[in-house]
């Protein structure tokens, strides 16, 4: 039995009621970005709403968490699994992933970091068979934040693994998906009753250190209030520059921003000026798309 075909549903319609009152301590968390390959992806359409929102929502917890200096993993299954490696899993779901780069990598919005640490994933919890439980005794770690796919299948399984190993999990609600809206709010329902604590995205950037106050705000150089509609590729590149005070020369239409550190906070005074100058775009759109080809040919479509 294949994954089947995923309908999109609301994230911001989910939450669970929890039976504790846990909070995250930055220095005994670690961020889980579970299974976020495009073969997953791919089940879901190709322009859903549901990805498109579960994209942003986890890179706005990966950045805080970051802001936080709390660790980031990544899990990912291998393509072209033995049969012996794969064992039962292919009783349930076939014979998995094929290897092939553009199906087992993680999704180019989320691409690891140099710092961040990446573990071959073998069986629905991400602590069977990789070395996450002893990094984190060895971090003197002991709280779990978990974002990604599926949420009643393998984040589930690695909230529950978790509480048997004294370590609390955290599952975030509108950064994680799954096959359907009753699956999602099953998981959530289980976590938050039985083994874990259940949070959305803006419930927990509001439990890290804020990174808004005013001594961080020589990080955020000063820029113009309101940015035009761009109106070609070289005025899109120039704003860009000014936001991020580099020299337009150190851009190319195929660079990520991301790579040059890019924040939320930057990204949405652009977008707040490009929509007070009449351009139909939001956060998600430019986050979820984040190189500069990709902002133009978004920017060129908004204004045929």
């Amino acid at each position: 039995m294949a994954i089947p075909s995923i309908a999109a549903y609301p994230l911001n319609s989910l939450e669970a009621q929890n039976r504790v009152d846990w909070n995250i301590d930055p220095d005994r968390a670690v961020l889980l970005v579970h299974d976020m390959q495009q073969y997953f992806l791919n089940f879901y359409a190709q322009d859903s709403e549901l990805v498109k929102s579960l994209l942003s929502n986890i890179q706005e917890v990966k950045r805080a968490c970051k802001a936080a200096n709390i660790p980031v993993v990544y899990t990912a299954q291998p393509g072209g699994q033995s049969a012996k490696d794969r064992a039962l899993l292919t009783d349930f779901w076939g014979p998995g992933l094929i290897d092939d780069e553009s199906i087992t990598k993680i999704h180019p919005s989320l691409t690891p970091e140099d710092e961040d640490i990446v573990y071959t994933k073998w069986r629905y919890s991400a602590f069977q068979r990789t070395p996450l439980e002893n990094m984190m005794k060895e971090s003197g770690r002991d709280q779990l934040i978990i974002v990604g796919i599926y949420a009643h299948i393998g984040c589930l399984q690695t909230t529950c693994e978790a509480f048997m190993m004294d370590i609390q999990a955290f599952m975030i609600s509108d950064a994680t998906a799954d096959f359907s809206q009753t699956d999602h709010q099953m998981a959530l329902d289980y976590v938050a009753g039985r083994c874990g604590y259940v949070l959305d995205k803006e419930q927990l950037i509001a439990q890290l250190p804020n990174q808004n106050s005013n001594e961080k705000g020589s990080e955020y150089p000063s820029a113009p209030s309101v940015y035009s509609i761009p109106k070609s590729e070289a005025d899109l590149k120039a704003q860009i520059a000014n936001l991020l005070s580099i020299s337009v020369d150190e851009l190319t239409m195929d660079d990520s921003l991301l790579d040059f550190g890019l924040d939320s906070i930057r990204m949405m005074s652009l977008v707040s000026s490009w929509q007070q100058s009449g351009l139909s775009v939001t956060f998600m759109d430019l986050a979820t798309s984040p190189k500069v080809n990709e902002w133009w040919e978004l920017i060129q479509h908004k204004t045929e």
